[in-house]
């Protein structure tokens, strides 16, 4: 898995790389991520759900789905047992917009900046515990910056986290 991401993020370093983009709904590609995410989140005790309505972004399909199920991976796994984890994908003020939301853990907010630098884990004490390479919110950066997208992170310490890619006005 560690390699994997290596090479991974190698590949999205390298600008040069060919952009297959196309015209879809972000919500049913949600739809239909939503089934092995919802097997996931069922074997370690989280509660998953997905909600939103339509919404039209260009992009490429496996650059996003990565996106999301980095993002839902994460929050899964450092979730609490009996947790719920949310996907949103719909129209917010004329844009795009696909929000990750976990009741879980929470992030500091003086370590929030830093999540997306690779290997970077907020709690250290945890690393061998869980299961990670410390690439995933990583690779989720070089996602969202590859659709000319914006990432918000609101996160507090015990109740939760929720991250946000906001895809710019479609055309």
């Amino acid at each position: 898995s560690l390699i994997n991401d290596i090479i991974r993020l190698s590949e999205l370093d390298h600008s040069e790389m060919p952009r297959q983009y196309e015209n879809f709904d972000l919500y049913e590609f949600v739809k239909d991520c939503a089934e092995s995410l919802q097997v996931n989140a069922q074997k370690q005790g989280i509660r998953f759900s997905y909600r939103g309505s339509t919404c039209m972004i260009r992009g490429n399909k496996d650059m996003i789905r990565e996106l999301i199920d980095n993002l839902v991976q994460n929050a899964i796994r450092y979730n609490k047992e009996g947790g719920h984890v949310e996907v949103f994908a719909g129209m917010v003020d004329g844009k795009p917009r696909l929000e990750v939301t976990d009741d879980g853990i929470g992030i500091p907010k003086d370590q929030q900046d830093r999540v997306f630098e690779r290997f970077y884990r907020v709690d250290k004490s945890h690393s061998n515990q869980k299961k990670g390479s410390g690439l995933g919110l990583s690779i989720v950066k070089h996602g969202a910056k590859f659709h000319n997208a914006e990432m918000e992170v609101d996160s507090e310490l015990g109740k939760g986290t929720k991250i946000t890619i906001i895809f710019p006005k479609q055309k």
